[in-house]
Formats: C-alpha cells, sequence, structure tokens
C-alpha cells in the first residue's frame, strides 16, 4: 500500500536504547509509537497471572490464541504519543516493565503460536503510517515493507551496564557480571529463534548507541525519516 507517512521499523537487541529513541524519535517527528515488545511481556504477565511456565509451548500457545481472539490483549496510542497495553481491559503498561517479564517476553516471543496471534495485531496498529515500532523483527517480519528501517545495536559490555545502572537505580542489588549474562543469553536466544530472530534487514540503518549520544542517535533517525518522508510526499 502507498502511504502519506512512513512506517519506521527500529530493531535491536535488548539494552540498545530502542524504547528510549523510539519515543523521542515519534516525539520529535509527531509519530505514535507501537511497542510491539510490550505485546509480547503483556503475554508473560498473562501467563505468569495464570501460573503457566513461560516454556511451557502448548499452554502458553492457547492462552495467548485465547487472548487475541476475545481481544483482551491490545495497544493504543496515548496522549503524549507514546503507547499503552491493555491486558483484559487493564492498563498493565507499568506492570509488564519487570526483569521477570522481559526474559518471560524473550521465551514467550520464541514460541511460533504466538508469533502468529500477535502478528497481525502488530501490523494493523502500524500499517496507516505515521508511526515508529520497535522490536526485534519488525523490519524483517513484522513490516518488511517499512519505509524507514533502524538496526539499533550497542556492545555487550555496554547494554549490561545500562541495565545494571537501571536496577540500581531501583533499589536492585545487582551483579554487573550476572547481568552481563543474561544479556548474553537473551541475545542467543532471540538470534537463534526459528521464528522471526533478530537480525537486521539488508536494508536497514545500522546505529550504534555505544559511541553516539542519545542525541545523536535520534538526530541521526529523525534526518532519515524526513527524507523519506519527502520522497513519498512527491510521489
Amino acid at each position: 500500500m502507498t502511504r502519506s507517512r512512513p512506517v519506521v521499523a527500529i530493531d535491536g537487541p535488548a539494552g540498545a536504547g530502542k524504547s528510549t529513541v523510539t519515543l523521542r524519535v515519534a516525539t520529535a517527528l509527531g509519530y505514535f509509537v507501537v511497542d510491539t515488545g510490550a505485546l509480547y511481556r503483556a503475554i508473560a504477565l498473562a501467563c505468569e497471572l495464570a501460573g503457566i511456565d513461560f516454556d511451557d509451548f502448548e499452554r502458553v500457545g492457547t492462552l495467548a490464541e485465547a487472548l487475541v481472539a476475545k481481544q483482551a490483549v491490545s495497544i493504543e496510542g496515548d496522549a503524549r504519543g507514546g503507547s499503552r497495553v491493555l491486558l483484559d481491559g487493564k492498563d498493565v503498561s507499568g506492570a509488564i516493565r519487570t526483569q521477570t517479564l522481559s526474559q518471560g517476553a524473550s521465551k514467550v516471543s520464541a514460541q511460533p503460536r504466538v508469533r502468529a496471534a500477535l502478528l497481525e495485531l502488530q501490523r494493523s496498529a502500524g500499517r496507516s503510517g505515521g508511526v515508529v515500532l520497535e522490536g526485534r523483527d519488525i523490519g524483517t517480519v513484522v513490516f518488511p515493507d517499512a519505509e524507514v528501517k533502524v538496526f539499533l545495536t550497542a556492545s555487550v559490555e555496554e547494554r549490561a551496564r545500562r541495565r545494571f545502572e537501571q536496577l540500581r537505580a531501583a533499589g536492585v542489588d545487582a551483579d554487573i557480571e550476572a547481568v552481563k549474562r543474561e544479556v548474553e543469553e537473551r541475545d542467543q536466544r532471540d538470534s537463534s529463534r526459528p521464528i522471526a530472530p533478530l537480525r537486521k534487514a539488508p536494508d536497514a540503518l545500522v546505529v550504534d548507541s555505544s559511541v553516539l549520544s542519545i542525541d545523536q542517535v535520534v538526530a541521526r533517525i529523525v534526518t532519515r525519516v524526513r527524507e523519506v518522508a519527502v520522497e513519498l510526499a512527491a510521489q
């Protein structure tokens, strides 16, 4: 389909700064954020509430399909240009931001039935354009026709340091080496899963946030989006 404003797909590993960058890019452009990773976190939360192990493929898949079928999980824009996630009509945007659900999201997102259940939900949220989506397979699977694709990355050491600082700021007694192992394990799991693994789209702009400030990262992406928007307007 021809869109008047581009779909911006920002992919990359955990800890690369996708959430912060996505929100700031969307704000600068006046676009809406579609946080697809939050949907997987919501499924992980639903599993936790139902007492279902994240590795129980059969029960997790059945639960995800049931939630989508009855429209019990959804994502919508908020007044600030960001997005909020609803589970059974309740805003769980804050409740899903825990380390346990981060790991749970990585596990449930590796399951084919879960990904299939959420795929159209993600596409419908961004199909009209003027949106910024973040995840790990946005530019390769969810929106392979996205007009702007970005692969945001950073070194393992830098991503572990950021996560460690977040945990310490939250009052969590964390060990930097343990955090680094978790980052490496998640990278391995996300990159090796058989369905929609984390990988860079061939036509993606690669941005390394370990050597750039957030302002520089945002500026680079915003410049690219505006260039593409001008091209679309001229068509």
